[in-house]
Parts: C-alpha cells; sequence; structure tokens
C-alpha cells in the first residue's frame, strides 16, 4: 500500500492551479470499538488511522496516529457507548475541517438484508429500509444506523457510502445459501448471508494481484479473530462459508458459540425460561472460549495454558473447530489449492496456525514450521500440494476502494 506523509493539507500543482486534495474518511463500528482512518482520494493512500477502544466497559482510550507513527491525538476518557464514541470522533474533525476535506464517508455495514448487497450512497430511502432488517444483526446495524445518521448531521454536504458485509457471499449456490425450513421464512430473509465479507475481498485481491491464476484456484480463506469464519473461494467466487444468518454461527470464537445442534437451543430455553434477547446475549457475548475458560483473548489463553486446563481445552476446542471446517469445505469444493490465515489471530499466531494445520498432509497441507514461526510466505512446504499462505487483512482501505469505485461510475 502507498504511503503518504500525513500533512494536513495536500496541495497539486496543476496547470498552475491549486487544487486540494480531498479525502475519504471510513468508519468501521464494532461491539466494544470505533475504528477510523482517513485516505487520500486520489491516491488511495492512508493518512492517518484512529480508533476508540474499549468502548462500555470503563475508561477508554482515543488514539489517532500517522502512518510514520506521530501521534495526533491520545486521551483517556470514560466512553459510556458507541454513540459517545462517534460524537468524539466528529467534534475532532469539525475542528480539523480546512485540514481533512472530505470527499466522501464510507461505512461498513454488517447486513443490509437480501436486496442490497453491493456497496451504496445513504440516502432517506435506504436508511428506511435497512430499519427493517434491524432484526437480522440488532447487535450491530442500529449502532451502524446512529453512526451514519450522526455524520450526516454533521456533514451534510459530503455524500455517505455503505459497504455491506455480506456482499462477497451474495452468489453463494442456493445448496449452501438455504436452510431446510418451510418456505415462508426464506421469503421473510432467512438465509446464510455470510459475513467478513470485506475482508475476504481484500485478501482475494492481494492474492490476484500477486497470481492471476488464483482466480481458477480453490481457496480457503480463514478470517480468525475473536469473530471468526472462514469463507471457500472457487474460481474467484465465495461458494460458502462458515457464518450463517448471523456472526454467531460456525467456528467457535472468543465470545460466540458459534454453530450448535437446534436441540441445545430448546433445551436453554426449557430450562432457563430465557426471553429472545437473554438468549442472544448468552450465544453473542457469554459463550464460545469465554464460556469454556473464563477468557476470549486467544493470546492470553496461550500464556495461561500450561498451568490452567481449562484454556488448554478452550485453545484445543478453537483449532478443532477451525481443522473441522477446513475439511469440510474443501469437501464442498471438491479439492483445495490453497489455505490464507488471516485476521488478528490468523495473522499473528504462528501456533495456532501449526495447530489448526496439524494431521492435515492427508488433504495436502503441510506447513513448514521455521517459516510458519517467522510468518514467511508460503508457510508451507516446497513440495505441500496446497499452498499455505499468511495475508493481513485491511478492511478499511477496501472500504476506501469501494467508496472511490461508486463515485467514479457515478461520475460515468
Amino acid at each position: 500500500m502507498k504511503v503518504i506523509p500525513a500533512v494536513h493539507q495536500r496541495i497539486l500543482m496543476t496547470t498552475g492551479a491549486r487544487k486540494v486534495i480531498k479525502f475519504y474518511l471510513v468508519i468501521n463500528c464494532g461491539s466494544s470499538s470505533l475504528k477510523f482512518s482517513l485516505y487520500d482520494s486520489a491516491a488511495l493512500a492512508q493518512v492517518w488511522s484512529g480508533s476508540i477502544s474499549p468502548i462500555g466497559t470503563g475508561t477508554g482510550q482515543m488514539l489517532i496516529k500517522t502512518n510514520e507513527g506521530k501521534i495526533l491525538e491520545s486521551r483517556r476518557a470514560k466512553f459510556q457507548d458507541l454513540d459517545l464514541a462517534v460524537q468524539e470522533v466528529i467534534k475532532w474533525l469539525e475542528n480539523k475541517r480546512d485540514s481533512y476535506p472530505l470527499k466522501a464517508i464510507g461505512h461498513r455495514l454488517v447486513q443490509g438484508g437480501p436486496n442490497h448487497r453491493q456497496p451504496e450512497f445513504v440516502t432517506p430511502v435506504l436508511l428506511k429500509t435497512l430499519r427493517q432488517f434491524v432484526y437480522l444483526a440488532p447487535n450491530h446495524l442500529p449502532d451502524e444506523l446512529m453512526a451514519i445518521k450522526a455524520f450526516g448531521a454533521v456533514f451534510c454536504q459530503v455524500p455517505q457510502v455503505v459497504c455491506f458485509d455480506t456482499a462477497f457471499h451474495r452468489d453463494i449456490p442456493s445448496v449452501a445459501k438455504y436452510y431446510p425450513l418451510p418456505e415462508k421464512y426464506k421469503k421473510k430473509g432467512l438465509m446464510k448471508y455470510g459475513f467478513h465479507g470485506l475482508s475476504y475481498q481484500y485478501i482475494l485481491q492481494e492474492l490476484l494481484n500477486e497470481d492471476q491464476l488464483a482466480s481458477k484456484k480453490k481457496i480457503i480463506i480463514a478470517h480468525l479473530g475473536n469473530g471468526a469464519s472462514m469463507a471457500a473461494v472457487n474460481n474467484g467466487s465465495s461458494v460458502d462459508t462458515t457464518m450463517g444468518i448471523s456472526p454467531i454461527g460456525g467456528l467457535v470464537m472468543g465470545t460466540r458459540s458459534g454453530d450448535l445442534d437446534p436441540g441445545a437451543l430448546l433445551f436453554i430455553l426449557k430450562q432457563d425460561h430465557l426471553t429472545v434477547d437473554q438468549l442472544d446475549d448468552l450465544l453473542s457475548k457469554k459463550s464460545g472460549l469465554k464460556a469454556i475458560a473464563g477468557k476470549s483473548g486467544v493470546q492470553e489463553l496461550l500464556e495461561a495454558e500450561q498451568t490452567d486446563l481449562k484454556a488448554k481445552e478452550a485453545l484445543r476446542v478453537f483449532c478443532y473447530s477451525a481443522k473441522k471446517y477446513i475439511g469440510s469445505l474443501s469437501a464442498a469444493m471438491g479439492g483445495l489449492d490453497m489455505l490464507v490465515f488471516t485476521g488478528g489471530i490468523g495473522e499473528h499466531s504462528s501456533i495456532i496456525r501449526e495447530r489448526i494445520c496439524a494431521e492435515l498432509e492427508f488433504m495436502g497441507i503441510d506447513l513448514d514450521k521455521p517459516k510458519n514461526t517467522m510468518h514467511k510466505n508460503p508457510l508451507s512446504k516446497k513440495n505441500s500440494r496446497v499452498a499455505v499462505l499468511v495475508i493481513p487483512t485491511n478492511e478499511e482501505l477496501m472500504i476506501a476502494r469501494l467508496v472511490g469505485h461508486l463515485l467514479s461510475n457515478k461520475k460515468k
């Protein structure tokens, strides 16, 4: 990625005139954090990035720094909710309108319903439509829509663009997309949407930049973080993914259960008489690794596993879950040519990658342990039938690219 100095204003000399270069602001709302980045709209190069974390859990930190590491803002405060965090970012940008004139604002949206998958300009009609699909993503969509409204109120002349995390999976075949339930539920939007799509799209673009033949290969991309999923990509398109109608399903995650026998849900409801919201809270925030070991962070679990049997068991469950899905997605594609690790855990934890790949030699996955430890591609041995890679993801840059593409098409 091309890097430019984090100056307060870039000016180009074109035919003797001074032209101010405007910027794309990218907003990525998380469940306990807010990430935001600024990109030069001409070069698509990041100028600075920022975050507010944690949100809603005591004292958090607002940190903004340039690509060169210069800190533009660093302060601690109690960010009670995402709304307050968004207002802090808006206030900071308002004071620097002249330094960072905005051309557009791009938002990551976790969900847009069955008919909104491609990037779109924000309009009152679109916002009204998206509010109807809050029930599909009640833990994410309300906050994301709140952020769009807040930025629109202050930067009312700046176009806003929504980029849906489900877009990458929009064309998965019907055998993978729909659940074996009565037709009426399909009509209400019950289907496999899949998530982490912006990450998968970025990784696929990176692969194609290095090797055009990647568009003909059978690839599994493993986005492993506190939220984790995998996607099966065949001939350049997503054909299946582990998450379904919500980001709760699929792999065992930090605080999310992953896939469960429906009977387990019925058991919980009958035994504890939970409401729908209480069940959602249990599956989203109190399950997964946290339920097994009391901790949700993989690095924390790795540090504790020598003396904590529950931590060791949680890691075994996580790696087993990942290993199992590599097998099932490979079967769905009829083979495997490439396995790509990304996300916070996938990018940084060589020991988790090693444990996931262990005993998969029968599938052609043969990890080179020294190269894996050094995070040096390819992570697989020279004669490995399946190439194993690690590629850092960049959802914010992907959003900036999509915003630029949409604006360019509008001009045409």
